[in-house]
């Protein structure tokens, strides 16, 4: 039995690393504890409660929990701490040493987090010496099988379905899978459900989210393609996004349903990780470069404007000084918009400890550098072949005194100035013309069309 007035009127703090599925976790938790009472504590305010979703994905990502972990409990004297995510999972009884920890919640157990932190919340004045225990709560991979739904937009205009978690595909790089467990999803009315929920909340976007999306269907049997149709189909929500989609599960069914679908956008995030064959190899990915290749045309034969995101992995081991070269050339060859480029970190229990080549420090900047140069070109040069044009932006939520910015259907942030902005273009769709590029080039500025 859950006591919500023991929560009611405490202070919460929530701090978030990593992907978009775990910002949309985080935010399902807050609303959760919102529920029993819990209020967010503004930025120089002291918390009653800290929680920590952490990442796992380099040991950038572990470094970065640890700190964050470190300085909540420091700026909060006597809060109830809870950390749970990847981290959580593949390393809780070294979290749970840290000092001022109160729990640790591996990956199944963050589905029941409110209930956990319940029972911990009761014995939270004793110490632990006392109690002769440590709350760490996990299970091992094999065993990890709940699905914690979540379906929320914290402070952002766009809201967050998470569709699946967990993955079977077990690169040789990647702790996700030991992190997370083995790829489950819910059934397809249920995440209906909770978009007509987000609907009636007044919600006009949802990005799909998920670890490998393009794998749902493996706990109840069916298929992606017929999750996307009845997301289709859910009256109010006017744009969705599919956050990322290995290209080997790329249908071209799937592209050619988005491409004249009313509410999928014309907006992908396809993995590559290398654009060379021998490391794509290495790296035990489920294709190869001319698939790849394959589905970036197909996309755009049925949609020119679209714009396609690509994550780069730089600097792995067995990428080769000529398998770097292969990779440029590939990417500098293909019609895509935005590299997400990040360079390979040595993960414990990965097999990719075993491949001998191993590439420096210095060649990891060097060649990081080289592919985010390039991003650079190929944005800019997308965003400027839409100058002139009329676009629909959903704008979101303007800092005081901050231009206004929003996203069209197909991607490209559009910056509206102070003057013609307006509270109540927030969450809404405005059509606007498309000019030049703004100071940093990071928008195209946007006028309002004449009515």
């Amino acid at each position: 039995m859950i006591d919500t007035a023991a929560f009611q009127g405490k202070k919460a703090k929530y701090f978030t690393l990593g992907c978009k599925l775990n910002f949309s976790e985080t935010s399902t938790f807050g609303k959760m504890l919102g529920e029993m009472g819990v209020v967010t504590a503004h930025k120089d305010e002291q918390a009653d409660l800290c929680l920590i979703n952490t990442c796992s994905v380099t040991d950038v990502a572990d470094h970065k929990c640890r700190q964050a972990i470190h300085r909540l409990v420091r700026e909060n004297p006597g809060a109830f701490v809870v950390v749970t995510g990847c981290y959580a999972q593949l390393e809780p009884e070294k979290i749970s040493k840290i000092e001022g920890v109160d729990l640790v919640l591996g990956s199944n157990e963050k589905a029941n987090l409110i209930q956990f932190l319940s029972e911990a919340w009761v014995n939270r004045g004793e110490r632990r010496e006392e109690r002769g225990e440590r709350n760490v709560i996990y299970v091992k991979t094999k065993d990890i099988k709940s699905f914690a739904p979540s379906c929320s937009r914290g402070n952002r205009t766009r809201y967050f379905l998470k569709v699946q978690d967990g993955c079977d595909y077990f690169c040789t790089y990647c702790t996700i899978p030991y992190a997370r467990g083995f790829s489950r999803n819910p059934t397809i009315a249920s995440l209906v459900a909770q978009a007509e929920e987000a609907a009636r909340e007044g919600g006009k976007e949802i990005v799909l989210t998920g670890v490998n999306i393009g794998d749902f269907g493996k706990t109840t049997g069916e298929k992606f393609i017929d999750l996307v149709k009845a997301l289709d189909d859910v009256e109010g929500i006017q744009r969705y996004r599919i956050s990322s989609l290995e290209p080997d599960l790329l249908t071209d069914e799937l592209i050619d349903y988005c491409a004249q679908s009313r509410a999928f956008m014309p907006h992908y995030h396809i993995p590559l990780q290398s654009g060379s064959d021998t490391v794509l190899k290495l790296m035990h990915r489920h294709y190869d470069r001319q698939l790849f290749a394959d589905k970036i045309h197909r996309i755009k034969e049925v949609m020119p404007d679209a714009f396609i995101g690509v994550d780069v992995m730089v600097g792995c081991r067995g990428e080769t000084p000529e398998c770097f070269e292969e990779t440029y050339e590939f990417l500098n060859g293909l019609d895509v918009t935005q590299l997400h480029v990040f360079p390979y970190s040595e993960r414990p229990g990965t097999s990719a400890l075993s491949i001998p080549y191993v590439v420096s420090d210095k060649d990891k900047r060097e060649r990081s550098r080289r592919l985010l140069d390039l991003s650079d070109q190929k944005t800019q040069a997308f965003y400027e072949r839409h100058i002139g044009q009329e676009a629909e932006v959903l704008f979101e939520k303007a800092t005081r005194g901050r231009a206004m910015h929003g996203f069209t259907k197909n991607y490209i942030r559009v910056e509206l100035s102070l003057a013609d902005a307006k509270a109540e273009y927030d969450n809404q769709l405005i059509n606007v013309r498309l000019g030049c590029m703004n100071h940093d080039k990071t928008a195209l500025k946007a006028s309002l069309n004449e009515k």
